[in-house]
């Protein structure tokens, strides 16, 4: 898949978005908006989407009684986070400022997804 390409759309997609990353096959792409400063170093948000890749996994397990997992939204005191899967085991993570509508935001990424998900 086209990584760097999908995290720019995400990124254009809306100016509240801070950073979309994907991480797939223990790789990290990502793209920081022009301008801000990362929370997180790049270590951190790694070992963050190891931690979420399992998450996810457990979700899974759920799935044929409550359907199949779309994307989880946190709420941090700085910013949201969202992840979203993609293809076969990866996930795009994004980080969303807080003054916005956070569902349409999402909505405008799983949009893109959708444009290269097999």
């Amino acid at each position: 898949m086209e990584y760097e390409k999908i995290c720019e759309q995400i990124l254009e997609c809306d100016k509240n978005i801070r950073y979309a990353g994907i991480y797939d096959f223990g790789e990290l792409y990502g793209k920081m908006r022009s301008g801000l400063k990362s929370h997180l170093s790049r270590e951190e948000t790694e070992v963050s989407l190891s931690q979420a890749v399992y998450r996810w996994s457990t979700r899974k397990k759920t799935a044929d009684k409550i359907g199949k997992p779309i994307y989880s939204l946190t709420k941090y005191e700085k910013i949201y986070r969202a992840t979203i899967p993609i293809g076969g085991a990866g996930l795009i993570l994004v980080s969303i400022e807080l003054d916005t509508e956070v569902n349409i935001i999402i909505e405008k990424i799983i949009t893109i997804k959708n444009q290269y998900s097999l």
